[in-house]
């Protein structure tokens, strides 16, 4: 094509553009303003009625109609929980002119009874890829942490260990106000207050966009956010009162913390400055036993054991973030954030003078043995981070950003471990000391591109730059000597490359997203043992496709259809690659796989939501999830070195054991009986299947297969009900309820936990006081209980009831100074806590 033709083409493209119109608005919610992401918008002709166009807005509430013939139009705003909204005699007069609606408000629920339901939002609301909770409606959690709210979801559950699964999954990823962390869920929502939290959003199968990590999906966790210029400041304060069960611990539990935001803004800065100090003890009791066949010498190891087994967990920051926009066209953005996060598990065990040994199949003693373990085991995380985000949008409503974020992690904290006479603790039979030093070093680098070049959707591509640099220098020592075989000196080595491309748009009752996320990584990992002069290393790389597509349909203004498809994967932790035995207690070797995999998911689901009205509102999600190269923990018998059972303890393996397969459904329903009582329920039931072998060479040198084959179904359910006694006053009820489950080798009893709140508000609503009574018992109950059994027939067979504190009373009190609302927004760790 010569010159002169590209010149003539070029030259009727801008006429085309030209000589059609353009309208452009933003869709918020009318009692805050926040902007509403995935809101639907339809275009129709004036005249006859015509549907024209549909589009969903932007995670900015914004939205825009191209190429618009010049006449009358009208457009529909809706969005499920909302009132929809009809804007009429939109005039395009001519050609190349720009409406603008500016700010379309849209009201929660029935538009006849707005006076009474002004001000509330629906617990749940539902989105094409997600499900936003409110955090106000879980009054349970304030003065507490993420944690706190999180584990009332529907499709999250959270066990006696403290372990979080988003149905049946403990791998999930978290976003902080939509950016990318990589740490470990529990010591991530550990660290953010309550108080802080907006709403939560739980993404089940994410596009493209997203990081394809976590096999349960991503939480999404959003800070509160307001549209108000000025200044806003906000303290929360926490007692705990004394603990009414003892549980024999040495040392009263203590719980107390204060946090507290200011937030200035202006139309071209937002300032944040944040700051929290936590201490959130928790008193217990392990009760354990423990059999051990060795065949070879013809004797069967019985270990009963009792005692305390408490948690001291301290938490304080400091959080800045300052937002500069000096036009509509750029955002700048800067934060920082540091800390400390320590828990100490105390485990004073005692095993009773029935700790026998005796042979096979006989009740003959012969020896028994009673002595002490004081086992202390404290993990420490020290961090520092920053980031830098720009944005520039451009005038045909495509944007562009860029963004970093740099981190230093310091891991580490010894562990204790003492054999002690009993009930003569001044005898040592065995002192035992090991500690770790694990510096991480964490870059993330993205840039992204959004425009808009068809009538039929929004086109997002980007590509996104990741390294972890994380070392581990692990020594052990035995009454003062160092101990080689368990000393040991580790490096990992990870690099990321991605890109994606997604689509995302609507047509008529449709929305759509499609995408497709291409990954390259290279891993090295480097071992060795004190006493060797050269390490071990270890490399895995691979370059794969991460599709994902969503459809939703909607069938009227009150029932909804969708589906969904998601490939995912959950990467290697380096604790868990660590192949060299680490003795964590009196009972336990534990180490990891040195050629670890990471897992490959397949996530699927077909979802229905319908809003009844006044209030009330129902939704059901049929899913299926496969797992490739699982990565599970699994006990074994111990051997020394020259192959001889070791009577005592327990050999715990993390690796890869084959493929998963849960199949499920998620059903949730709000209720109002009345105007003054609220009811959330949220139910899952999943089949869980687990089927491979685990090959694994012991000290001895010599591999051993264990076959793996298990099959269970699993429920959880979580309750809330709320009843409001004036405008300023409620009491909330809340249960939380998690069934039997299988694991590998075993079998996790159910836990369960009921709390009741009652909360009331003063001083024209600036001051809040909360008063909670969490895992109620009162001694008639097992709440907060829960035993877990592991057993290889022939073997071993282990079983322990671990005891949580109950009946735990606590007062929040929370005051704003001001009513401007809240827009502080802060940064959270994205590589170290995953380690922590």
């Amino acid at each position: 094509m010569s010159f002169k033709e590209k010149l003539t083409v070029l030259l009727l493209l801008i006429v085309v553009q030209l000589s059609f119109g353009q309208i452009k608005g933003k869709i918020v919610d009318a009692s805050d303003n926040s902007p509403l992401e995935f809101a639907t918008v339809a275009l129709f002709n004036s005249e006859d009625g015509t549907a024209i166009n549909g589009v969903i807005t932007e995670a900015d509430g914004a939205f825009s109609f191209a190429n618009i013939k010049t006449g009358t139009y009208y457009i529909e705003a809706s969005f499920l929980g909302y009132t929809t909204r009809k804007i009429k005699s939109i005039v395009v007069s001519k050609k190349g002119i720009l409406v603008d609606l500016a700010t379309v408000k849209l009201t929660m629920g029935n538009e006849l009874n707005e006076v009474i339901v002004k001000g509330e939002k629906a617990t749940v609301v539902h989105k094409i890829d997600r499900q936003v909770f409110d955090t106000k409606k879980y009054q349970s959690s304030e003065g507490g942490n993420a944690v706190d709210i999180i584990k009332n979801l529907p499709s999250v559950s959270v066990d006696g260990q403290g372990a979080i699964s988003v149905r049946g999954s403990q791998g999930f990823a978290v976003l902080v106000n939509g950016k990318p962390t990589q740490g470990d869920a529990s010591a991530i929502l550990a660290q953010l207050p309550a108080n802080a939290l907006q709403s939560v959003e739980l993404i089940t199968a994410p596009s493209a966009k997203y990081d394809p990590e976590g096999k349960g999906g991503i939480l999404n966790i959003i800070t509160k956010k307001g549209a108000t210029d000025g200044v806003y400041a906000q303290v929360n304060v926490r007692g705990g009162f004394p603990s009414i069960e003892p549980y024999d611990t040495k040392v009263d539990a203590q719980r107390y913390g204060i946090d507290a935001t200011v937030n200035k803004r202006n139309d071209k800065w937002n300032l944040s400055f944040g700051a929290s100090y936590q201490r959130n003890d928790k008193s217990g009791r392990r009760e354990g036993d423990m059999f051990i066949v060795n065949d070879a010498e013809n004797k069967t190891t019985f270990l009963p054991s009792d005692g305390e087994r408490s948690f001291d967990e301290i938490t304080y920051n400091g959080r800045f973030n300052v937002d500069f926009t000096p036009n509509d066209a750029d955002t700048y953005s800067l934060g920082l954030f540091a800390g400390k996060h320590t828990k100490d598990r105390l485990a004073d065990i005692v095993y009773y003078d029935n700790h026998a040994v005796s042979p096979i199949g006989s009740d003959n003693r012969i020896y028994t043995l009673q002595y002490y373990n004081h086992n202390l085991r404290i993990r420490k995380g020290d961090f520092a981070l920053g980031s830098f985000d720009y944005t520039h949008k451009f005038k045909n409503e495509s944007k562009i950003a860029a963004s970093i974020l740099y981190e230093y992690t310091f891991l580490g904290g010894p562990t204790v471990n003492d054999n002690l006479g009993y009930p003569d603790n001044n005898i040592i039979y065995q002192q035992e000391y090991n500690t770790n030093d694990n510096p991480l070093y964490g870059t993330r680098i993205n840039l992204d591109y959004q425009w808009k070049p068809f009538v039929f959707g929004t086109i997002e591509t980007g590509y996104q730059f990741r390294n972890l640099d994380h070392s581990g220098e692990f020594v052990y020592e035995r009454n003062g000597n160092l101990v080689s075989e368990f000393s040991s000196d580790i490096e990992m080595n990870r690099t990321i490359h991605s890109g994606y491309l997604q689509l995302t748009g609507a047509k008529n009752k449709w929305d759509y997203a499609a995408g497709v996320r291409l990954e390259s990584m290279d891993r090295t990992y480097e071992e060795s043992l004190k006493s060797e002069i050269m390490p071990n290393r270890y490399t895995y790389d691979f370059f794969k496709i991460f599709p994902s597509a969503s459809v939703q349909y909607k069938v009227n203004d009150k029932t909804n259809l969708k589906a969904a498809y998601s490939k995912r994967l959950e990467r290697t932790t380096t604790f868990k690659m660590n192949s060299f035995a680490e003795r964590e207690h009196s009972e336990v070797f534990e180490q990891g796989d040195n050629k670890l995999l990471p897992e490959f998911i397949d996530l699927v689901e077909l979802g229905i939501t319908k809003n009844m009205g006044k209030g009330n509102s129902v939704y059901a999600t049929a899913y299926y999830r496969h797992v490739d190269n699982v990565i599970n923990r699994v006990n074994t018998l111990a051997y020394e070195p020259n192959g001889a059972v070791i009577d005592s303890i327990i050999n715990r393996v993390y690796s890869n054991v084959g493929k998963s397969n849960a199949v499920g459904l998620e059903i949730g329903a709000t209720i109002k009986p009345t105007k003054n009582w609220t009811n959330f329920v949220g139910f899952n039931i999943y089949n869980y299947t687990i089927a491979g072998a685990l090959n694994f060479n012991h000290r001895d040198g010599i591999e051993r297969t264990y076959t793996i084959d298990s099959e269970s179904t699993i429920y959880s359910v979580n309750l809330n009900s709320t009843y409001s006694f004036w405008q300023n006053a409620s009491v909330q009820l809340s249960f939380n309820y998690l069934s039997d489950r299988n694991t590998a080798m075993g079998e996790d009893s159910r836990f369960y936990a009921p709390n009741l709140t009652l909360k009331k508000s003063f001083l024209d609503n600036k001051l809040t006081a909360t008063l909670q009574w969490q895992n109620i018992d009162m001694g008639l109950l097992n709440t907060n209980e829960q035993r877990i059994t592991t057993s290889r027939p022939g073997q071993f067979y282990t079983t322990t009831n671990y005891v949580y504190e109950v009946d735990m009373v606590s007062l929040n009190l929370s005051y704003t100074f001001n009513a401007a609302k809240n827009k502080a927004k802060f940064i959270d760790s994205e590589f170290g806590k995953r380690e922590f």
